[in-house]
Formats: structure tokens, sequence, C-alpha cells
């Protein structure tokens, strides 16, 4: 298997997490693993990401631009800040719920991400927008928006890992009194239809 994955959105909506997730869930299977990311910025609100290179014939972590399999945005504008980085026919799966920058904030911005999400479906073939607000208020947290694309990726095919694979270092890596939430986030996107 070979893939490559950039994960990317604002601190404290548990990118950091969804990278280690997926690595552990490759690693356990034999899978070769390199990543990079930024996390500097994390507790602050600012722009995380991640690039996740699964497979031997990574020679280093960095994704070149254009060779990205998928993209998951935690945030709209983050998806379309990574962009550059998506292949021809790449995956994006991204949440439709905006998290305004900073700067825009102190700006006085109106920013909503709807203007974000539609030039993500204008210009990717292959995008899946998952409404993370309402699911998060069905399932009564909104700490598991990670689990919750996660889920859509591994629905899409994408990923190339399955649900029992990230399910397995769900129970590795985090506490037990979080598995059932964690579980029934990751099986939300069985069944959704692509787009909001």
């Amino acid at each position: 298997m070979s893939k490559n994955i950039v994960l990317c959105g604002v601190g404290g909506q548990g990118t950091v997490l969804a990278s280690k997730l997926i690595s552990g869930a490759a690693m356990n299977k034999g899978i070769s693993v390199k990543s990079a990311e930024t996390i500097g910025m994390a507790q602050r609100g600012g722009s995380v990401f991640s690039h996740l290179r699964l497979g031997d014939d990574a020679e280093c972590p960095m994704i070149a631009h254009g060779s990205a399999d998928i993209i998951i945005g935690f945030e709209p504008g983050e998806a379309v800040r990574m962009l550059p980085y998506l292949k021809k026919g790449g995956q994006v799966i991204v949440s439709a719920k905006p998290v305004m920058p900073v700067t825009a904030a102190l700006a006085g911005s109106n920013y909503n991400g709807e203007e974000m999400l539609a030039y993500l479906q204008d210009k990717v073939e292959n995008v899946t927008v998952m409404d993370t607000e309402t699911a998060c208020r069905e399932l009564g947290s909104t700490k598991i928006v990670n689990l919750l694309l996660l889920g859509a990726a591994v629905e899409s095919g994408e990923l190339g890992l399955s649900a029992d694979d990230i399910r397995q270092v769900i129970k590795e890596r985090i506490p037990e009194k979080f598995h059932q939430l964690n579980f029934q986030a990751l099986e939300y996107a069985k069944g959704l239809n692509k787009g909001v």
C-alpha cells in the first residue's frame, strides 16, 4: 500500500490525534509510516497540518504538491489552503463548520466558510462535506470531529485503512471511558451521502 495523506485544521480540533491514530493503525498492519506536522500554533487556534506517507516507497515525510491521495480538512479554509497538495482525482473530506481565524475576527470579517466549501466543490471532483456540527450535537460531544472525519475517510475508500483498523488503535491509545463515543463517531459516516 502507498498513500499520501494531508490532515489540516486549527489548534484544538484534534488534527494531531487523528494523524497519530492513522499512523498507529498503519503501523499495526506493518505498513511503514513517515510523518511531519506543524503544531507550534496549536494552542492558539492557529493552522495545524500533518503530512502522512504510508508505504515503503516514501523516502521523506513531506508530500509534494499534486501528490496527496486524500486531504482531511477539519476547517474549510484550511482545506482550501492545502488544496495544491491534492493529486488529480484525489479525495477531499472536509468539515462544513468554519472556525474564524483570529486575524479575521479582529478585522471584523464575516467569514462563514461557505465560499471555501463552494470553491472546493468547484475545483475538486471527489469532495465529501460533513456536517460535523450536527453530528457532534447528535452524539453529545464537540470533541469527536477528528473521529467523524476519519470515519468519512474510511468510508471513501481512499484512506487505505478499515474502521476495524482505526477501532483497534483507539483501544490502544485512547482511555477506555471514551471508546464507545469514539466508535460511534467513527461509524457515523456510514450511509451518509456526499455533499452537505
